[in-house]
This record gives structure tokens, C-alpha cells and sequence, in this order.
């Protein structure tokens, strides 16, 4: 029985391995753990970032990760993703779709406002089904629910850390986001 279930444990692992490779042998780049219920995604690098330091591993990670385990998620329920490729170009809508379906996150947090656009069009079928204006159109703030998603656009987090008001701003918004389960 053990080894069945082992078994079957490594045919899950195999078959995201598998997936995580496609995608980033198409041009997608992402980290993190592929099986966290949280997926952050942004779409402008930092100069940091451009200079070749890892995503989110600057002051807008280190403020994320500390404002997720605050909310109740555990130190590594989290995932990232670039709405851009590795010359800054935004990811075809199908391929950004098709990661955060492989992905298969239970909340999608948009960093900037780049990553919500680049969401708008990867989802625009989904959107405009949704009746409430703000949701449809991803506004900073809002949580929409797409494709069995949980969806925030934060608008600007890393610009924010720089003000203590819109500091506050961005705690407000990831307060929306609680974790779905039981508390870490």
C-alpha cells in the first residue's frame, strides 16, 4: 500500500517537473514552490532584478514573505512568476495562461500593474463575465475570482515600500487574501 501511494507521489512530482520544464523552455520564468496555493507575479524587474539578482529576492520579496506569513500562510506557501520573458517582453497571453494553469494556484497576486495588464489579456474571456466593474478590470484592490482564482492586483507593491501610507495601502489590500484553509 505504502509503495503504491509512493508511487503515485512520484508520478505527481514527475508530471510538474515535467510541466515546470516546458514552460520554462518556452521562455517562461518562474521559482519557488510549484505546489504553494500562492502565486506572485510581476511584470517590472527592479534594477536589482535586471542586473541579474533572482526575482523577489530584493525588499518587495522580503516585504511579501513577511506580509504572508503575518496573514497566517506557512514561510514557503508561495510561488513566483514574470509576466516577461528574459528580454523583458510580456509572455503570449496563451503561454501566461497556460503556466498559471500549471501553477494551479488558489490566489494570484498581480505585483504591478504590468502583471495585471499582461492577466487582463491572458484571461479577457474570463473577465468580462464578471459583473462587478472593478473585478472585471483587475483594479488595484479589487479580488476577482477567475478560473477558480482568487485574483488581486496590489498596484505598485515595490514602488509602495517607499511610503509609509501607501505601505499601509498594500497591507489593507493583502489583508483580502487570508489564507483559504486552516491557519499556518
Amino acid at each position: 500500500m505504502a509503495s503504491e501511494r509512493d508511487a503515485r507521489r512520484r508520478a505527481y512530482l514527475d508530471k510538474a517537473a515535467a510541466e515546470v520544464d516546458a514552460l520554462e523552455a518556452r521562455g517562461v520564468i518562474m521559482g519557488g514552490n510549484a505546489f504553494s496555493t500562492v502565486l506572485l507575479a510581476k511584470g517590472v524587474l527592479s534594477e536589482g532584478e535586471k542586473s541579474g539578482e533572482a526575482p523577489f529576492s530584493g525588499a518587495d520579496g522580503t516585504a511579501l514573505k513577511a506580509s504572508l506569513k503575518a496573514l497566517g500562510y506557512a514561510p514557503e506557501e508561495w510561488e513566483w512568476l514574470l509576466t516577461i520573458d528574459a528580454d523583458g517582453e510580456p509572455l503570449a497571453p496563451e503561454l501566461l495562461a497556460e503556466a498559471i494553469c500549471a501553477l494551479d494556484p488558489a490566489t494570484l497576486v498581480c505585483c504591478d500593474d504590468a502583471a495585471a495588464s499582461a492577466l487582463r489579456d491572458a484571461y479577457a474571456d474570463d473577465l468580462v463575465l464578471i459583473d462587478a466593474l472593478e473585478e472585471a478590470m483587475l483594479a488595484p484592490g479589487a479580488v476577482a475570482r477567475v478560473r477558480g482564482m482568487r485574483v488581486i492586483n496590489l498596484g505598485g507593491f515595490s514602488d509602495a515600500l517607499a511610503d509609509p501610507h501607501e505601505k499601509q495601502v498594500m497591507w489593507a489590500r493583502l489583508k483580502k487574501i487570508p489564507p483559504l484553509g486552516e491557519p499556518f
